[in-house]
């Protein structure tokens, strides 16, 4: 294990991954900041998913630009016009859909409490989205 981790600090992945964790932790909030208003004071409890859409498309511009500027700042192209920011969407989209998937398996299938499959959805998310956006996107 020390090796690799050697290996991931010279190849610069280890700070790449660190960097990537803490951006996806601000777009995490960002997309809070959007959503909570948004299912407090606008959308009924029951219509609450109307706030997803809006919570989203601000998180992953954020993300967009913390990710392209500072998470893979040093890897990779960044001149590849919209079709860049349309993978980066892509992406991150996909990894909301795998995160909804093991929230349902765990809430809906096992029946277990809706904080339960959190971690493993956003652990399996955040490991998913990196792996695509450093050898796709930011590649």
């Amino acid at each position: 294990m020390r090796g690799r981790l050697d290996d991931w600090r010279a190849s610069g992945m280890l700070g790449q991954l660190i960097r990537f964790g803490i951006a996806g932790g601000l777009s995490t909030v960002i997309y809070a900041a959007v959503y909570l208003p948004l299912t407090t004071f606008v959308f009924d409890r029951r219509h609450a998913v109307y706030a997803v859409p809006f919570a989203f498309a601000v998180a992953v511009t954020a993300g967009f630009f913390l990710h392209s500027r500072w998470s893979f700042k040093d890897h990779g192209s960044r001149d590849r016009g919209g079709w860049q920011q349309a993978q980066f969407v892509a992406v991150q989209a996909s990894g909301m859909a795998l995160n909804a998937l093991v929230t349902w398996i765990g809430t809906a299938q096992f029946g277990l409490p809706a904080w339960a499959p959190l971690l493993p959805a956003v652990l399996l998310a955040t490991i998913f989205t990196f792996i695509l956006n450093r050898w796709l996107v930011f590649a």
